[in-house]
């Protein structure tokens, strides 16, 4: 029987890695997009959130445009946050593990050293994954060029707006413009600004795929519900994250206040546990989320927008203090478990005035939410 990745056309030789990896039954979006990416390569366009799998979906059409014999940046991958970088990154590295041809992937982006990041670039470099201010960074210094590249994406673009990168991403788009075959936008949502950028850089006939997030939300992930009063959350969540065993998950505030009085009130009473918000500064974000990563804590506490970008394997839950203020939040949150195809919880503490929200969140994901123990 085919693999079903074969079967989209993704060449033999990454079909290896994909079951080392656990990336055995195609989702939505890898079904549709890695045909249409492989065969034609063209401007594409998708609406897909985190948890979708857009990196493989991107990232296997990608690798079957590179010529490795040739020495020079023919793919470029922009993504909003260091995080996601070198996860894209690592992954790309993950997937060629047996590839009859070596490809050479480098990540650049802050935090990391720049004079080592242009260092590496001397050597053969096939495709670059970079977050946009030091691929701007790097341009500035003439690290490397981007004339020879044939296919640029975009993952995430909608973050990368709302974080001010407007000039750095149009910058790219006109350095690429000559010798681009195949513009990929990735983006969860589509505001007025990202809407201009694909006017103005992409085909007007492009397809365009929407991943329904119910599609995310109700894959390999049960939704329940805990009806507290606000005093009551604390304690309750003690006595969860007691229950846990080895577990790992993260825990969703909506504010940065909440997130660090709920983790001083944890600390207290013994957790190992990070608390990662918008204010912290990158080596900050760094130390905690290598803290997180390497499992010296146990759990994580987060804000909605300092979460975008991480990608922590073997997370069993996702706790939500608060419901978010967004839909297309709580799909985000709930898309941090059940990765590669194992399953997971998704829990949401809510007060009594809340049952209409949370009603609401059923009716616009198609889900049922059923009442916790």
């Amino acid at each position: 029987m085919p693999h079903p990745f074969q079967e989209l056309g993704v060449p033999h030789y990454y079909l290896r890695a994909l079951d080392e990896l656990g990336i055995n039954e195609p989702t939505k979006v890898q079904r549709e997009a890695i045909p249409q990416l492989i065969k034609d390569g063209g401007d594409f366009i998708a609406q897909a959130q985190t948890g979708t799998g857009k990196t493989a979906a991107f990232g296997l059409p990608l690798l079957t445009k590179i010529k490795p014999h040739l020495p020079e940046v023919q793919g470029l991958v922009i993504a909003p946050t260091r995080e996601l970088a070198k996860q894209i990154g690592k992954q790309l590295f993950r997937y060629t593990k047996y590839a009859q041809k070596k490809i050479f992937v480098e990540v650049l982006c802050g935090g990391e050293s720049i004079d080592k990041q242009h260092a590496a670039l001397q050597r053969p470099t096939h495709i670059v994954v970079a977050t946009p201010g030091r691929l701007i960074d790097m341009l500035n210094r003439k690290a490397l060029t981007l004339e020879k590249v044939k296919t640029l994406i975009l993952d995430e673009a909608d973050e990368m707006l709302s974080m001010g990168f407007k000039p750095e991403l149009s910058k790219i788009l006109h350095l690429t413009k000559d010798g681009r075959k195949g513009t990929w936008f990735f983006s969860a949502t589509f505001p007025d600004a990202i809407n201009e950028l694909i006017s103005e850089n992409l085909a007007p006939n492009a397809p365009f795929l929407k991943v329904d997030q119910k599609e995310v939300v109700n894959r390999n992930i049960r939704h329940r519900f805990k009806l507290l009063d606000r005093t009551e959350k604390d304690d309750f969540i003690a006595d969860f994250l007691e229950e846990q065993g080895e577990g790992r998950g993260l825990i969703f505030c909506r504010t940065k206040a909440g997130s660090q009085a709920l983790g001083r009130q944890l600390t207290k009473k013994g957790f190992k546990l990070e608390v990662l918000h918008g204010d912290l500064t990158q080596k900050e974000r760094d130390k905690v989320m290598r803290a997180f990563k390497k499992e010296r804590v146990q759990f994580l506490i987060a804000t909605d927008v300092a979460a975008r970008g991480i990608d922590v394997a073997d997370l069993s839950f996702v706790l939500h203090h608060q419901l978010p203020d967004q839909v297309e939040y709580y799909t985000h949150r709930s898309g941090r478990t059940a990765r590669a195809g194992k399953t997971g919880l998704s829990l949401c503490l809510i007060e009594p005035q809340e049952k209409r929200r949370l009603k609401r969140l059923e009716e616009q994901l198609n889900l049922e939410f059923e009442q916790a123990w």
